[in-house]
């Protein structure tokens, strides 16, 4: 197939986080909210003249400094924040908003602060005490918080207009991008897509690092693109399958994968689509606040809901996920030192190949794995394995 035409330019974006499309929203007088955490309503970070910019740091190398202050044996995603912040790489942001979600994160964030990181005279951290189970009671709580943790400092810091009018506008902004990344990945249940996993991965990763109004555009241009796409007589892949776990923001990752043979079709991980890119339905009767942050606590699927629902949703959204889109297999990936997922992961693996029936691939990994022989070597014989069973049923069929 030929190259998408905005490729290049997206993969440029994720190449700098302070990149062109923030730099220029700046410009225009916007204000720049980073987080990294779905806890955090992402949709509340763009009410008014604010725009989210979800945290990574690309291009990682040595994280010596934030290990200092972290420990080796914290998440390489949060002292790869922290290496970065340390750096200079955030002081573009206006505030950083977290949640108490782990106690690597917490350690991050708590260090981005205290080491005075960013010196612009109104940048702020704040913080959301995130529930452990979704009931009534715990969604208003969040709601509480984000009132006065939020959207109050943004107004009292910044004057930023937190009505709920502008809350309904950014939420018809926030649908109207999930709608264009939802179509784009309806196209990866066809036999032969007109997209491959890596190039949807890479959309839907600007969709949370740029400001939504400015990289919507190019989305809107990419999809109509991609559905009069010209393609290859046959699919290019071996094997179709869905990647379920931690944070993954690293495209040479679902890049070496699809080296590998396999077709990345789902995407239920921190950072991708499930959850992440659902449309949000408001109705008239109840809390604009209160509705939006059930929203994200109803679809959340973190490891750090422990409770048996939670749980069982998970693997029910991961087996829905592989048989919607077609999956051959499941590769379920967990950070190296991520507390949450490594309970997670070995269990669900097993669980998702005894009792639901999936082939699955369990991996742990480092933050980058540009340069991991080892996944490699297991990815292959993954598709491999995957190939062999699929002939063997067709030769069964028959």
């Amino acid at each position: 197939m030929k190259d998408l035409k905005h490729l290049m330019y997206f993969e440029e974006l994720l190449q700098n986080q302070d990149n062109e499309l923030i730099k220029q929203a700046q410009a225009d007088g916007q204000l720049a909210i980073g987080y990294t955490c779905y806890y955090m309503p992402e949709v509340l970070l763009n009410v008014g003249n604010c725009f989210s910019t979800r945290l990574r740091a690309p291009n990682t190398g040595s994280i010596d400094i934030a290990t200092y202050y972290m420990s080796n044996y914290t998440c390489e995603f949060a002292r790869s924040l922290l290496e970065r912040a340390i750096e200079g790489g955030y002081e573009y942001l206006d505030v950083l908003a977290e949640v108490d979600a782990c106690s690597a994160m917490n350690r991050a964030a708590e260090h981005i602060e205290v080491l005075n990181c960013n010196t612009k005279e109104k940048f702020f951290c704040t913080h959301l005490d995130v529930p452990y189970k979704v009931e009534d009671y715990s969604v208003e709580h969040m709601a509480i918080q984000v009132r006065l943790r939020l959207l109050d400092e943004f107004k009292n810091v910044y004057g930023v207009d937190t009505s709920d009018d502008a809350i309904r506008a950014a939420v018809k902004e926030h649908n109207e991008l999930c709608d264009v990344i939802t179509e784009l990945s309806e196209m990866r249940k066809l036999e032969n897509p007109p997209i491959t996993g890596y190039e949807y991965a890479v959309c839907t990763w600007v969709s949370y690092v740029c400001p939504t109004a400015l990289i919507l555009p190019y989305l809107k241009e990419t999809l109509a693109e991609v559905k009069k796409r010209k393609l290859d007589p046959k699919p290019w892949y071996r094997a179709r399958v869905a990647v379920v776990g931690s944070e993954i923001d690293d495209p040479e990752l679902i890049q070496l994968i699809e080296q590998c043979g396999a077709f990345v079709v789902a995407d239920r991980y921190c950072y991708g689509t499930f959850p992440g890119r659902e449309r949000i339905e408001l109705n008239d009767d109840e809390d604009l606040v209160y509705q939006i942050c059930r929203h994200y606590m109803e679809t959340s699927l973190c490891a750090r809901y422990m409770s048996e629902e939670k749980i069982q949703q998970r693997r029910d959204r991961a087996d829905e996920l592989a048989k919607e889109f077609g999956a051959d297999g499941i590769i379920y990936e967990q950070m190296k030192f991520c507390d949450f997922w490594a309970f997670e992961r070995p269990l669900a693996s097993h669980i998702l190949t005894e009792e639901y029936g999936w082939p699955t691939l369990s991996i742990d990994r480092p933050y980058r794995s540009r340069n991991s022989g080892q996944l490699r070597t297991r990815f292959q014989a993954f598709v491999e394995a995957l190939e062999i069973k699929r002939i063997q049923t067709e030769k069964e069929g028959a």
